[in-house]
């Protein structure tokens, strides 16, 4: 990868400084953000300066509303990843907390804009407010690039076909909602959990349906269920999968996690880092038993063969 990150905008090397900036939260990195990107990449290229993003960890929600229940739709390592995919320099991840949060719009563009990270150029989307009280705006970034000698582009409000809206609230709300299709659509890209594998309880392995489990962690929660998958491997390999997210009500509650059936695998990886992307939703998750409430292994274990059926039609249709 050939992105730097730096984190935070106070004494950087002057080589670090310079560049045509997009401002803004970033995260899932939709089809409106990317608009955002490509106006900064063009006026980068006009300039002769460096690519940049600025984003914010943590997430000011996280700041403003501690207690709300977890919404990301990536982890920095991920924005990171899919920013250098997009051709981007430099991330700039900006630690958001008290200091920040007083910053008024000016404040915050003269000492970390101009004073911290020298911007050069700033691309904003139409919606964008920054400042105590979010105040500024993108006709206030405008004026403040006149003030202090940067340009700046607005980018546009996306119109999608079909009158989806493109934010990241929207990808979440599919996402809720048991639409991961829709949320790929947004964002250009399948939603992808990423996380270290963790033992269980190998209850699936004594079955013959050994599992990845990886934690939800600060992820927003899918609707529970089971979903045909993709997972790439620490060593790049890309493999078809099923899996369920939720809280095993069958077998004793968990915290909400993702349980993977990789097909035709049967290797260790505990401890590896892996990403699923969630390509369709199956079904709901639901509870396995009989007639006088006891755990109903055959009626499980049958139910999640057909699931794996169906998985491979979608992701295999050609087998």
């Amino acid at each position: 990868m050939s992105l730097e990150v730096f984190h935070g905008w106070k004494d950087l090397a002057p080589a670090a400084r310079g560049a045509a900036l997009a401002l803004g939260n970033f995260d899932g990195v939709h089809r409106g953000h990317q608009r955002v990107i490509a106006d900064a990449a063009q006026a980068a290229a006009r300039l002769g300066a460096p690519l940049g993003v600025i984003s914010f960890e943590p997430n000011p929600r996280l700041h403003f509303q501690p207690d709300q229940p977890p919404f990301r739709l990536m982890t920095p390592n991920q924005l990171a990843r899919t920013l250098d995919g997009l051709g981007v320099d430099r991330l700039y991840l900006l630690p958001f907390g008290a200091e920040m949060a007083e910053f008024s719009d000016r404040d915050f563009v003269e000492t970390v804009l101009v004073k911290g990270l020298g911007a050069r150029h700033v691309a904003v989307g139409f919606d964008v407010t920054f400042g105590k009280g979010r105040t500024g705006d993108p006709d206030g970034m405008r004026r403040y690039g006149e003030t202090f000698g940067f340009s700046v582009s607005v980018a546009s409000k996306l119109d999608m076909d079909g009158g989806v809206k493109v934010s990241s609230t929207e990808a979440r709300n599919a996402l809720h909602a048991g639409h991961p299709e829709k949320a790929a659509f947004i964002l250009g890209r399948p939603f992808a959990i990423e996380g270290v594998v963790q033992k269980g309880r190998q209850l699936g392995r004594q079955l013959g349906i050994p599992t990845a489990n990886v934690a939800l962690g600060d992820y927003v929660t899918p609707k529970f269920g089971v979903y045909a998958t993709r997972t790439r491997l620490a060593d790049g390999r890309e493999l078809p999968g099923v899996a369920n997210i939720g809280v095993n009500p069958t077998t004793g509650l968990v915290d909400a996690r993702l349980e993977v059936w990789l097909f035709d695998f049967d290797e260790d990886i505990y401890g590896e880092l892996i990403e699923t992307d969630l390509v369709a939703f199956l079904r709901p998750e639901q509870t396995f038993t009989d007639a006088e409430g006891n755990f109903d292994v055959p009626a499980m274990v049958e139910q999640i063969h057909l699931d794996a059926d169906q998985a491979r039609r979608i992701l295999m249709p050609a087998l």
